[in-house]
């Protein structure tokens, strides 16, 4: 899919992956409206600031009348609050819940009649390795994200018809505010933001962005085995 000459909305567009996703696809021929809770964030030139707060569906409604034209709709916007599934807040889990699995979805389901009108359309959902494997410092949060995974493979599904590509991003930890306590090695967002983006350009479903991801994709196939030895 030629992305230049399309219009996109980026979610979670104000800061970390999502501001890069959103200025690479405008240095690639793009119109983007960058969605965040608080537009007046967004300092990307070029870009058309919306306000969007994915939890909220009257907000989701109000962006999918403001964002007209848009053939590309890019699902960033996340949370991390490092909830665990045990002894987290039930709030936070729900929230984790709310905003990569409902709030995904609610995008999707307001913006495919728009994406419907275009011979050739794409969403990108930027997913996690941890869509594939729970830590229990992040359990919340990787139970969203597996949610999410199997929503984007039905999504893919279901709007094959209407000649919309879904494809899903899987990375592991970036150097953005979201990871800014975690302890392990980062990769650079301006670097996945292309590869993501090269990856949608050439239609692929699944993206994998780092050699993480290929290893735990490769250990699905062996079960709990393989992907959580300790407890074998």
């Amino acid at each position: 899919m030629e992305l230049a000459g399309h219009t996109a909305l980026v979610t979670g567009a104000n800061r970390g992956l999502g501001r890069h996703l959103a200025q690479q696809l405008i240095e690639r021929g793009v119109t983007v409206y960058a969605g965040a809770r608080n537009p007046d964030l967004i300092d990307l030139p070029g870009a058309i600031p919306v306000r969007l707060d994915i939890t909220d569906p009257e907000s989701v409604a109000a962006a999918a009348k403001t964002a007209t034209g848009v053939s590309i709709l890019v699902n960033n916007a996340g949370s991390a609050t490092g909830s665990g599934m045990l002894d987290g807040s039930l709030d936070d889990i729900r929230l984790e819940m709310d905003t990569h699995y409902f709030g995904t979805l609610a995008m999707i389901r307001a913006f495919a009649p728009e994406l419907a009108k275009h011979d050739h359309s794409a969403i990108l959902n930027v997913l996690s390795v941890l869509s594939w494997v729970n830590i229990p410092e992040f359990s919340a949060y990787a139970a969203a994200k597996s949610a999410e995974w199997s929503l984007t493979n039905a999504v893919r599904t279901a709007l094959a018809k209407q000649n919309t590509q879904v494809s899903a991003l899987h990375v592991g930890y970036m150097d953005t505010d979201m990871a800014s306590e975690v302890d392990a090695p980062k990769h650079d967002p301006a670097s996945i933001a292309k590869i993501a983006l090269d990856g949608l350009a050439s239609g692929e479903p699944e993206i994998i962005a780092d050699e993480l991801s290929q290893h735990v994709q490769a250990g699905l196939a062996g079960g709990v085995a393989a992907l959580y030895p300790q407890s074998a």
